[in-house]
């Protein structure tokens, strides 16, 4: 893949007054064409990183404390949260020393010292991470529908359903206005899992309790437990703290890039609270009858519904926000620095739509034809995670501090951490791929679900 690259200014990137000068260029540039890219405020961007992150991985979390238990499952949840926002902030300063960097593609470009060959690997893993990621959610749209519905309707007619509402969201060309949009998805998914939450604390016992014992909690797995299940466990959580893919491009349409800390700090704040809290109390109520999501677990039809219902928002917005970032990548490889990239030509709109139905149409056939899309998000953490949350992270590390490492105790103690986000990304690679895979092998083995299956997938 070739790096189309804008006509940008040649300043030397080698302080932070070089860098402000570039990214004001950039600005000022972007400001003169049709449709503005550079456009959000750090609130924004704010309102654009919960939309993404307040999603239904959220309610997993439960079904992995039910497989490690309280005090595995608290500590990885812990280190995740911190290997987050120390990555986060390494990429931002990254960005910030190459302005031009409007994608993760561009930024495996740059942290692998300019190599086309890691462009196109990065390319090649954010089409295959993002659209994969938009299949699951046209499935999980279908989930929801056919939950409401109680199966009105083939299944494989929900996924059509889920497609074409995402198509119309994914329409505006920038992230500003998909961003606020994000405000309202985040408050949806909010409700469900209050809602969940109140539902089950009232409940006298969840599903499948009362058959096969009362609920439980513990501090270590149970006894049985095997470590391909815990390794899944853990890349279900690290999927949850990994969004970092999207970021660069986020980074790219503010106005002042510089501010990406306090949209950052934003984001932690209620992640911390929502990847943690919510997911405890669902272990507590439901112990080892945890589901993934958490509300499969409730006992009471009509609580599922109430709940699950909500989730509807959230998985299409986040769709959207998916489909916007890898679309921007295609459209900018068919349409280069011509006048149609930035302005509102019919050629501009029509490859963008066309761009766009192609992504949303490649997801549904993977949402219908792969048997467990749970399974295949375990393979994301390892494979695309592993890089896109962690060993990109430690290599950008060593070019901003190469040759002073170890320059004083702050610094040592930030080389010592990114060696272990070097570790940690080399371990989701190799054991934690392995256990995905042989998740998956053991699924196959089973009754698999016939592609284009008009069964019933609602909780």
């Amino acid at each position: 893949m070739a790096v189309h690259e804008k006509k940008e200014p040649t300043t030397a990137y080698t302080d932070e007054s070089s860098s402000t000068e570039v990214l004001n260029a950039l600005v000022t540039e972007d400001h003169k064409h049709d449709i503005k890219l550079r456009t959000m405020s750090w609130q924004k961007a704010a309102w654009l990183l919960a939309g993404d992150q307040v999603c239904l991985a959220i309610m997993a979390q439960s079904w992995s404390l039910s497989v490690l238990g309280w005090v595995p499952g608290i500590i990885t949840m812990v280190l995740a949260a911190m290997f987050f926002w120390i990555t986060s902030l390494t990429m931002h300063k990254f960005i910030m020393k190459h302005p031009q960097i409007t994608d993760i593609c561009k930024f495996g470009y740059y942290a692998f010292g300019k190599s086309r060959l890691a462009y196109g690997f990065s390319a090649f893993m954010l089409l295959a991470n993002n659209i994969i990621l938009i299949g699951f959610h046209i499935l999980t749209g279908a989930k929801v529908l056919d939950t409401l519905s109680d199966h009105s309707q083939c299944t494989v007619v929900f996924s059509v359903i889920a497609m074409l509402m995402g198509i119309v969201l994914s329409a505006p060309r920038t992230l500003h206005h998909v961003s606020f949009i994000s405000m309202f998805s985040a408050a949806c998914m909010g409700i469900a899992i209050l809602l969940f939450l109140v539902f089950a604390g009232i409940e006298k016992a969840p599903l499948e309790s009362t058959a096969a014992g009362p609920v439980r909690t513990y501090a270590f797995p149970l006894p049985g437990t095997t470590w391909v299940d815990c390794l899944n466990a853990v890349l279900n959580i690290t999927f949850l703290w990994v969004p970092q893919i999207l970021f660069p491009t986020f980074i790219a349409e503010m106005e002042r890039p510089q501010d990406f800390p306090k949209s950052l700090a934003v984001l932690f704040a209620i992640s911390i609270v929502l990847f943690i809290v919510p997911p405890a109390i669902g272990f507590r109520y439901l112990g080892q009858y945890a589901t993934a999501p958490a509300f499969g677990s409730l006992g009471t039809a009509v609580y599922r519904k109430a709940s699950f219902g909500f989730v509807i928002v959230p998985t299409l917005i986040i769709g959207a926000i998916y489909a916007n970032v890898t679309a921007k990548v295609i459209y900018g490889h068919i349409l280069g620095t011509s006048k149609h990239a930035h302005s509102n030509t019919l050629i501009g709109w029509s490859v963008w739509g066309i761009v766009m139905v192609g992504i949303w149409v490649i997801g549904f056939i993977f949402s219908e034809v792969v048997p467990s899309m749970g399974d295949f998000l375990s393979l994301l953490g390892a494979a695309f995670d592993s890089f896109f949350g962690f060993i990109f992270f430690a290599v950008a590390y060593w070019h901003l501090c190469r040759g002073k490492l170890f320059d004083g105790p702050w610094r040592t103690l930030m080389t010592v951490i990114h060696g272990a986000v070097m570790l940690v990304g080399l371990f989701l690679l190799g054991p934690g791929l392995y256990a995905a895979v042989e998740a998956i092998i053991a699924d196959y083995s089973g009754s698999v679900t016939p592609a284009f299956s008009c069964a019933s997938l609602g909780l």
